[in-house]
């Protein structure tokens, strides 16, 4: 059985969560890392020396894979149990894909990490109200561009849900999820639609439907 390290607070985690229900694999997911701890001991970071979450191990004896590395793992399980599906097989629409994932991961994620960690994870009277300005400002920017790239197709990777929009869906769930009274999100309406088409999929269920925290 497929076994995944992390705790659901992480979007980190929820992504490979998310991407395990997707392609209908079993799994189990063990409580790691935050207030559960287990990232510093000899068994996870044989997994992770990062000492970070998510992890997973997939299949057995010889033929047993250790992965790290959220967008990773995403990729690895739609290519073993989705390929054609939700892992694109002509190239030119798996570096689409790919090239999305990675617009996730190092330029989506960066810009409203510090929103997030002053507005949910810092207390009020703690709270650096510049970062929070910083942030909100470089990720509007981005949010237009999702907007105008979905204008034109219902999907990221065109008229086809596959394996780009599971961590930009994760992404933009923590950030529509910022307080209210703290952010005035503008109306995206684009986004909004595919949001709620992936919403509505059975399988983000646990997912995007919890709180953030």
């Amino acid at each position: 059985m497929l076994k995944i390290w992390g705790r659901i607070s992480s979007i980190n985690v929820r992504k490979a969560v998310w991407a395990a229900q997707e392609v209908g694999v079993a799994f189990e997911r063990i409580d790691t890392g935050g207030k559960f701890g287990g990232t510093q001991t000899p068994e996870f970071l044989a997994r992770n020396p990062n000492a970070m979450v998510p992890a997973i191990e997939d299949g057995e004896g010889a033929m047993r894979l250790t992965l790290f590395e959220s967008n990773v793992i995403v990729r690895y399980l739609c290519a073993r149990y989705a390929p054609g599906v939700l892992y694109p097989a002509a190239l030119a629409q798996r570096f689409d894909a790919e090239r999305w994932m990675d617009w996730q991961q190092t330029t989506m994620n960066p810009a409203g990490r510090d929103a997030f960690i002053q507005l949910i994870r810092t207390a009020p009277a703690q709270r650096d109200a510049p970062k929070i300005a910083a942030s909100i400002a470089a990720m509007e920017p981005l949010l237009q561009l999702l907007d105008r790239h979905l204008a034109s197709q219902p999907y990221l990777q065109g008229a086809q849900f596959g394996m780009a929009d599971i961590p930009v869906a994760c992404e933009v769930h923590r950030w529509w999820n910022l307080p209210a009274a703290a952010y005035q999100r503008p109306h995206y309406p684009h986004v909004e639609r595919w949001f709620a088409a992936m919403l509505a999929r059975p399988a983000s269920r646990g997912v995007l439907d919890i709180t953030i925290e």
